[in-house]
């Protein structure tokens, strides 16, 4: 629940934040890969809902959402994936998903799946600001955060806006593009971040192109954690989960 993702943060070190691409390469591998991720020290799991067209996703997770599609994953089998997880560990999870599939079978009532299953709350790449009081009172109702997305490009107004209403955390988008690996963070992060803290009633995590303990130390400076997905994700795709997994445990020793 809500309460549960500050927690996250709120651990005596930053928090790190992994996301996956739910049921890649396969269900039975993804649950199990979860797991070996939490146990490494992953604070947050942001499970990712597979899309057909995920427009602010780079070429590695497309391509894994395109695998895990192929091989049978949905969202309900997704839900039951997070309710099985729940039972064993206490680790807060999210919902990184496109909009349009949570309305499928009606947002409320996938609002309650969740909520049934454990999942502590709602990340909604695609819904713009202004259309949040159309989800928020489902959320509410079931005690769930909506995770709200900033940019290097979110004008300051806009940006306060954004934070007034907040819950869960903030993800501030390190980059300008898609979700992608990078070689460097960029050279704006402290001033942005900064400034975002100071607004924030919640934590600040950043995240989109952050694949080094290198990286995650030096984003998290700045932030409250940081987040880590595609690094993780292309190892997954390459049959290097043993690797996957060494790497979550490098970037949380990193940040502890």
């Amino acid at each position: 629940m809500k309460d549960n993702i500050a927690n996250a943060f709120n651990q005596g070190h930053k928090g790190l934040v992994i996301y996956v691409t739910a049921g890649h390469p396969n269900m039975e591998e993804s649950e199990r890969l979860i797991g070996e991720f939490i146990e490494a020290g992953a604070d947050l799991i942001e499970l990712g809902v597979p899309f057909s067209d995920p427009m602010a996703d780079g070429a590695v997770i497309q391509e894994s959402s395109q695998i895990a599609l192929s091989n049978g994953a949905t969202l309900p089998k997704i839900i039951d994936m997070a309710a099985r997880l729940r039972k064993k560990y206490a680790t807060p999870m999210i919902l990184f998903s496109y909009y349009n599939i949570l309305l499928a079978k009606g947002f409320e009532q996938t609002v309650a799946s969740c909520a049934e299953a454990g999942i502590d709350g709602l990340l909604i790449v695609d819904l713009p600001q202004e259309e949040i009081a159309e989800v928020k009172p489902a959320l509410d109702k079931y005690n769930l955060a909506l995770v709200r997305l900033i940019a290097p490009t979110t004008p300051p107004e806009r940006a306060r806006e954004i934070v007034a209403g907040a819950d869960g955390f903030i993800y501030y988008i390190t980059v300008r593009g898609v979700t992608g690996v990078r070689s460097a963070v960029a050279q704006d992060l402290e001033e942005h971040l900064s400034t975002l803290r100071k607004l924030s009633p919640v934590p600040v995590a950043a995240g989109f192109g952050i694949s080094t303990p290198e990286q995650a130390r030096a984003s998290a400076q700045y932030a409250d954690g940081a987040v880590v997905g595609s690094a993780v994700v292309r190892l997954v795709s390459q049959g290097k989960q043993r690797e996957a997994v060494e790497l979550v445990r490098s970037l949380a020793a990193g940040l502890a």
